[in-house]
C-alpha cells in the first residue's frame, strides 16, 4: 500500500520534487511499443492494462499513471505523478482534486507545432491559390485565369503564443507574412510582429485576413470565440486547431451567415466525433477534419515519458509540467 500521508516538503513541488517512482501503470496494451525502452526502464515495475480494465487495486499499486486518458478508477490522489500522452490535458483536469492531492501532471511535448503549421499552411495556400474555384472551373471546362494572392501580403493573428503558436508563427513569418499574437500576458515573443492581450487586440482582429486558434481549454478560454469577437471580424478565414470548446458553435454559424467569417476550417469540436445532426457538416463554407492536425505519435509520446522520468530522477526542471492555475 502506498503511503497516503506525505510531509509538507514532499507536497511542495515548485520546480521538481523527488517522487520516488517505482510502480508505473500504463493505461493501454502498449507492451510492443515500449519494447525498445524496457532496458532503460528495467529498474521500474511496469504494469500494462487496458484502460477499461484498470481497477482500484491497480490504482492503489501505482506510483505513476501514464496514458492518453484517465480510467474510470482514476483519481489524482491515488498516484504521485501522471503523464499524459497528449499535448492537451483537459480530459485529466476534468477530474477534480488535483490541487488538493498535489499530484504532478506532465504532458507530451513533440512536433505538434510542426504538424499544425503544415496543416494551417495547407489550407491558407488552398485559399490563396483559389483551389476550389479552379476545380469548379475545370469541371465546366472553363479557362478563366485568377491571380493567386501572396502569403507575404496577408495578416494573420494567432490566438495562443505558446510552443505550438510560436512554431506556426515561425513558419508563416518565413514567407513574409505579418503575424500577430494574442495571449493572456500580451508578452512579445519571437516570430510575432506584436503580441497583445485579448482586451487590446480589437484593431488587430479587424485587420486579420486569417485567424488561427491554438488555444487550450481552460476556464478563461471556454467559448472565447463568441459574438463579442466574431463581430470584429471582416470577412475573415478562421482556423481552429486548439480545442473545440473554445468556440461557441452557434455564434460561429451566425458569423458565417453574416459574412464576418468567410470560411472556417475546424479540426476540433465541442463534441467529438462531430454529431451527424450538426449543421456544420452541410455547409460549403466549413471544412471539417477529424482531429488530425497533429496526431500523437505513440513512439514520440513514450520517448517524452521516458525523458520526463529521467528528468524527475535527476531533479531537473520540467518544461512539460502542467501549471494548474493555467490549465496547461
Amino acid at each position: 500500500m502506498k503511503e497516503e500521508n506525505r510531509s509538507e516538503n514532499d507536497l511542495n513541488y515548485i520546480g521538481v520534487m523527488k517522487l520516488n517512482i517505482q510502480n508505473i501503470l500504463i493505461a493501454g496494451q502498449y507492451e510492443s511499443a515500449f519494447q525498445q525502452y524496457l532496458l532503460d526502464l528495467e529498474k521500474y515495475h511496469l504494469h500494462f492494462q487496458s484502460i477499461d480494465m484498470i481497477s482500484k487495486e491497480d490504482m492503489e499499486w501505482a506510483d505513476a499513471y501514464v496514458g492518453f486518458a484517465p480510467s474510470k478508477a482514476f483519481h489524482p490522489s491515488k498516484v504521485r505523478w501522471v503523464h499524459a500522452f497528449n499535448a492537451g490535458v483537459n480530459n485529466f483536469l476534468a477530474i477534480g482534486g488535483w490541487e488538493k492531492s498535489n499530484t504532478m501532471l506532465t504532458r507530451t511535448v513533440s512536433d505538434f507545432g510542426e504538424k499544425m503549421s503544415e496543416y494551417c499552411l495547407s489550407y491558407i495556400l488552398k485559399d490563396l491559390q483559389h483551389h476550389i474555384l479552379l476545380q469548379s472551373q475545370q469541371k465546366d471546362r472553363l479557362w478563366i485565369p485568377k491571380i493567386p494572392a501572396a502569403l507575404k501580403n496577408q495578416t494573420i493573428s494567432i490566438f495562443g503564443t505558446g510552443e505550438i503558436g510560436r512554431v506556426i508563427a515561425k513558419v508563416l513569418s518565413s514567407f513574409g507574412t505579418t503575424v500577430y499574437g494574442v495571449s493572456n500576458s500580451g508578452e512579445n515573443k519571437q516570430y510575432f510582429k506584436q503580441v497583445n492581450t485579448l482586451e487590446s487586440s480589437k484593431t488587430l482582429i479587424e485587420q486579420s485576413d486569417y485567424i488561427i486558434s491554438t488555444l487550450p481549454l481552460t476556464q478563461q478560454t471556454k467559448k472565447l470565440f463568441n459574438e463579442q469577437i466574431f463581430r470584429y471580424l471582416n470577412h475573415t478565414y478562421f482556423i481552429n486547431v486548439g480545442r473545440g470548446q473554445v468556440v461557441d458553435t452557434n455564434h460561429l454559424i451566425n458569423a458565417l451567415d453574416s459574412g464576418k467569417v468567410r470560411h472556417a476550417v475546424l479540426d476540433v469540436f465541442e463534441s467529438e466525433p462531430l454529431p451527424k445532426s450538426s449543421e456544420l457538416w452541410h455547409r460549403g463554407d466549413v471544412t471539417i477534419t477529424p482531429h488530425i492536425s497533429a496526431l500523437t505519435d505513440l513512439d514520440d509520446a513514450i520517448s517524452c515519458f521516458c525523458n520526463t522520468l529521467e528528468n524527475i530522477e535527476r531533479d531537473e526542471t520540467l518544461s512539460n509540467q502542467v501549471d494548474f492555475s493555467k490549465g496547461y
